[in-house]
């Protein structure tokens, strides 16, 4: 079958193709030279590769294995029944079964209590892999079950990962026959890094325009802070709580891009005390209900705290 989505049809295959630091890479690899998967918690942002590194190796191996999305599928009932069926029975394969939970820290508290037990209950017979964006959102004895790898990345690693991926991108882009331009290429690149499975999307979106040029460099332009920074410095409450509601922007790109231009902006003596308050609700996000509203709370705790130049 063919894949519409390119996230899927460019999926990596193998661990060796997966676009990962070699201090990653190495175990994942080690796993499949030995044919035995342990319990994994992958940990890290958004379209880093938690999931792709899971199924390849699944596929390398040639276990049977059962994804389950924890966004989607995330209580209790599914634990006890779809979970405990799959794990009980044996593999048509003759070896381990393999069970990737993705978007693991999206399972209530109860379900997670409940598979602390399954790991220990298949443990002859199956592997767990999850995956999640918030560790600290996953209980701690399925911590303790679990290696915990964190993928993310170290300052060395930064710029020979956005390489790999730049020249991934050009293959992919080759392989479909669509016209590019570099520098449109690594500003997109620039913009979404590490989220590789954001860049594939707008690089597939954007593809249908027939060639991916400078013509569609302003649609791709970095996020800027200006107009929500002069509603700061003039306290205006509802403009800033409107451009909340209406600005295109991911709240952990705007926390690290406002706290990129901080010396721009504020006064030296502020700084550290909005350091502290960036850091609280970019904590906070990985709770809350409602992502617009812990934005605005931090913009107003700001435009309070703040003193702009």
């Amino acid at each position: 079958m063919e894949h519409l989505l390119w996230t899927e049809k460019y999926r990596p295959k193998t661990v060796e193709d997966c676009i990962l630091p070699e201090r990653l890479k190495i175990p994942f690899q080690e796993y499949v030279n030995q044919k035995q998967i342990p319990n994994l918690l992958l940990t890290g942002g958004a379209g880093v590769g938690k999931t792709s590194v899971a199924k390849a190796m699944c596929n390398e191996i040639g276990c049977d294995y059962m994804v389950i999305n924890g966004s989607d599928e995330n209580g209790v009932a599914t634990i006890r029944i779809k979970i405990s069926n799959y794990a009980s029975s044996m593999s048509f394969a003759g070896g381990r079964k393999v069970v990737i939970i993705d978007e693991a820290d999206y399972l209530t508290s109860n379900a997670q209590a409940i598979l602390r037990n399954a790991i220990e209950e298949f443990a002859a017979n199956c592997s767990f892999i999850f995956t999640c964006n918030y560790k600290a959102k996953i209980i701690d004895p399925l911590h303790s079950r679990c290696a915990v790898i964190d993928f993310g990345m170290k300052n060395g690693e930064k710029q020979k990962m956005a390489g790999a991926f730049f020249k991934r991108i050009q293959s992919v882009l080759e392989t479909e026959k669509v016209e590019y331009d570099d520098k449109v290429i690594a500003e997109l690149v620039k913009k979404h890094f590490p989220d590789f499975r954001r860049v594939i999307n707008e690089l597939q979106r954007y593809a249908q325009l027939g060639k991916i040029d400078i013509g569609i460099l302003a649609q791709i332009a970095d996020v800027s802070i200006t107009q929500i920074v002069k509603h700061l410095k003039e306290k205006d409450f509802a403009s800033v709580r409107k451009w909340a509601a209406t600005a295109d922007i991911d709240a952990t790109t705007f926390y690290r891009k406002l706290y990129d231009n901080l010396y721009d902006i504020l006064k030296p003596s502020s700084i550290p005390q909005v350091i502290i308050i960036l850091a609280d609700y970019q904590y906070k996000q990985a709770f809350v209900a409602d992502q617009e509203i812990n934005l605005v709370a931090c913009l107003i705790q700001i435009m309070a705290d703040g003193e702009f130049k």
